[in-house]
């Protein structure tokens, strides 16, 4: 089968190249999806990077573990495992590969292998490039809203980086989940976009400094950390929550980590830092499927690129400026 695969590490239209691989196997509890589209998320251009280093110890020293990228998936069940009984050939599906790590990963290909725990079936009506565009990103944001800043009606919610993959279906979903108010922080460009997602507020960053005014916020999830944590802290109640947020971190994963690191220290105090894990089951799944049929959470599109463009795709993502998602189609 045709894949896009990652020899080296490097500038993603470099090492990213359209090769013949073997079909993966199908495990008793797996499912081979054939691929109709995938989307590129945080941890494809960290690994087509490798950088810091460090990471490397994780997906490999001198050449990724696992050649080929991507982990979010939309497609046609082709076969099942023997175990397999929710699923069956010919059922349109989305879900992930993902598993926390950095190893795994393969569905910037024709055919990818996902656990039969890891899929629900695509809502109708939801295009296969809208659902392998949310789910990484929907699922962080519905975790960090739902599960770990409890948002709900009377909760006032603030969104840094509200353009982006994750941001642009944070705005909605905290809306969705009863919000009372919800603030959404982007450049100049996007403020537009922004508003048209449902936030009751948009703060202009080029022009607007949010952790210098006199609102207060319930939950503020940061999907930027280009402030320091102490005066975002400063901007929330006296019962607020800090979610950094490294999954979504449009202004740079790297550049964000020594925040976050003082984040989680300050945590330590009198203020409320928590952290959000994507976990990737058929609970969560079916959670954000929901949102997605309902019309309540509409995934936005940044560009659509084919399978061959996938360095292009990637390359999109590691500009930091993409608005909404970059899905590759297959």
């Amino acid at each position: 089968m045709k894949a896009i695969v990652q020899y080296q590490y490097g500038a993603p239209e470099q090492v990213l190249k359209l090769d013949e691989v073997d079909r993966p196997a199908v495990g008793d509890n797996d499912v081979l999806v054939q691929v109709r589209a995938t989307s590129v998320n945080t941890p494809d251009w960290i690994t087509v990077a490798g950088v810091p280093y460090v990471l490397r110890l994780k997906s490999g020293l001198r050449k990724p573990s696992n050649p080929v990228r991507g982990t979010d998936v939309a497609g046609i069940v082709a076969a099942v495992g023997g175990k397999v009984t929710e699923l069956g050939p010919g059922d349109e599906v989305f879900g992930s590969l993902w598993d926390g790590t950095l190893t795994t990963s393969g569905t910037f290909a024709e055919f990818a292998v996902a656990p039969a725990s890891q899929l629900v079936r695509k809502p109708v009506g939801l295009s296969f490039e809208e659902a392998a565009a949310s789910v990484m990103s929907g699922l962080s944001a519905l975790i960090a809203l739902r599960d770990v800043g409890g948002v709900g009606p009377g909760t006032r919610v603030l969104i840094n980086g509200a353009s982006g993959g994750v941001g642009t279906l944070a705005v909605q979903i905290a809306k969705a989940l009863g919000a009372d108010d919800v603030t959404g922080v982007c450049g100049t460009r996007n403020l537009e976009l922004v508003r048209s997602l449902g936030a009751d507020h948009v703060i202009d960053y080029t022009r607007e400094n949010f952790t210098r005014g006199k609102q207060r916020y319930d939950v503020i999830l940061d999907n930027v950390m280009n402030h320091s944590p102490t005066p975002t802290a400063r901007v929330l109640t006296p019962t607020g929550i800090l979610i950094p947020n490294s999954v979504g971190n449009t202004g740079g994963f790297f550049a964000g980590l020594p925040r976050t690191a003082r984040a989680a220290l300050l945590g330590r105090g009198s203020t409320d830092v928590r952290f959000a894990t994507c976990v990737v089951n058929r609970e969560n799944l079916d959670a954000l499927a929901a949102l997605l049929a309902s019309g309540d959470v509409k995934v936005a599109l940044d560009s659509v690129h084919t399978l061959s463009e996938a360095g292009t795709a990637v390359a999109r993502m590691l500009g930091h400026h993409a608005r909404g998602q970059v899905v590759v189609t297959v």
